[in-house]
């Protein structure tokens, strides 16, 4: 295998090994999910709410701090290489899953999982370079495969994690996802190669510069508010879908089991159909291919209100994976695309940031929707917040429509 991978073209071979990276990152990012209030549990005497509250805090302070550190990072790889990132955060994070598995307060995890949003980037700087050192008629096709690894990594992950949890410990599941972490690390030192050339220091725009750039740029953060919506839209049920599905089998024994496979829908979804339409951008714009997407995430929730049978549901819940394969790849094909590139890293930061905010904003929404309302008002409210999203994208690319920007 090593061989074979010495022996590819650069992209490409940088293309598979980040995919396995970003696959590490999100089994990390995810496999703690089912277990993390009751690993929580273990380091104290706490109360139902304590309980609440810590588990709420311990799993948000990751995506917090991952947002305000983001463009921190961008700036240092636009002018160190993407290459230095990845093997930054794909080291600091092994390290601090093995540390988290030695804890023995609350505080202590809180903290760690605050590093692990401070170390994070490893998607995004993965994104960047396959997105800078591809070929421009195969970066739609190159950065809808690295989707297809961060999903996957998102959708085994919970499995994983729950399933070592469970058969050993809660402990030695960190210990086990620290080394995958680690051998992420090794590959990228000794098979990822970066053909970078650095932004000289006193040409390398300053943070007001880029802020001004990137603000006055419809389009750019057009694309970011999307980011957001999709993350927030995709994790809007996250707190609720057990729940959901208790409601629809009348309390049935296997509603657990049933929940797990419609959670999963929309990965695997993503994960097939991904590489296929960032394959279908390249040839029919990337711009397009987002709308297309909005068009189809709002012909799905729509009728998601309605259903009335987990089956209804999980189909569904499918086709919304299909909608987010149409939009995720093309908004990282088109910033590449339409950034200039002595700040690519840095606008792929701002764009997880955003990402980071959509998930903890997502679970929020759904919740507080779902409060007021009922379960089924979170679909609805998500196929609105898709409508002003289109509308606003619509107006954001006129400059595209009418030529004034080519990106082809």
């Amino acid at each position: 295998m090593f061989k074979t991978l010495s022996s590819m073209e650069t992209w490409r071979r940088n293309m598979y090994v980040l995919w396995f990276g970003v696959f590490m990152s999100g089994i990390g990012f995810s496999s703690v999910m089912p277990f993390l209030p009751l690993y929580v549990d273990t380091l104290g005497n706490f109360s139902r709410g304590q309980l609440t509250f810590y588990s709420g805090l311990v799993f948000s302070i990751t995506f917090l701090v991952t947002a305000l550190v983001s463009p921190m990072w961008g700036r240092l790889a636009d002018r160190r290489g993407r290459r230095l990132m990845l093997l930054r955060a794909s080291l600091g994070m092994a390290v601090v899953f093995f540390l988290m598995g030695l804890v023995t307060n609350v505080w202590q995890l809180m903290f760690l999982r605050a590093l692990q949003g401070f170390f994070g980037g490893f998607i995004s700087n993965a994104n960047a370079m396959v997105a800078t050192q591809t070929p421009k008629e195969k970066s739609g096709y190159a950065l809808g495969t690295l989707v297809t690894g961060v999903t996957a990594g998102q959708l085994l992950g919970p499995f994983i994690g729950g399933a070592i949890a469970s058969v050993v410990s809660y402990r030695v599941s960190f210990f086990v996802t620290g080394s995958l972490l680690f051998a992420s690390f090794l590959l990228v030192l000794f098979f990822v190669k970066e053909e970078f050339t650095p932004v000289a220091k006193g040409a390398s725009p300053k943070l007001r510069e880029v802020f001004k750039m990137v603000s006055s740029s419809q389009l750019t953060i057009g694309l970011f508010i999307t980011t957001m919506i999709i993350q927030a839209v995709n994790t809007s049920i996250s707190p609720i879908v057990a729940l959901f599905v208790r409601e629809l089998t009348n309390n049935s024994s296997n509603s657990t089991f049933l929940a797990g496979i419609v959670a999963a829908m929309p990965g695997i979804a993503t994960m097939i159909a991904a590489p296929r339409f960032g394959v279908i951008g390249d040839r029919i714009g990337t711009h397009r291919m987002i709308f297309i997407g909005f068009l189809f995430a709002f012909a799905v929730f729509v009728p998601t209100t309605f259903v009335t049978s987990v089956t209804m549901l999980a189909i569904l819940r499918f086709l919304v994976g299909i909608s987010d394969a149409t939009m995720l790849p093309a908004v990282q094909t088109l910033l590449t695309k339409t950034t200039p590139h002595e700040i690519t890293s840095r606008v792929f930061a701002y764009n997880q940031s955003f990402q980071s905010i959509g998930a903890v904003l997502g679970p929020l929404l759904g919740t507080a929707v779902a409060s007021a309302f009922d379960y089924r008002w979170i679909f609805l409210f998500s196929a609105l917040l898709i409508a002003l999203n289109a509308i606003l994208f619509w107006f954001n690319t006129k400059a595209i429509r009418n030529g004034s920007i080519n990106y082809q």
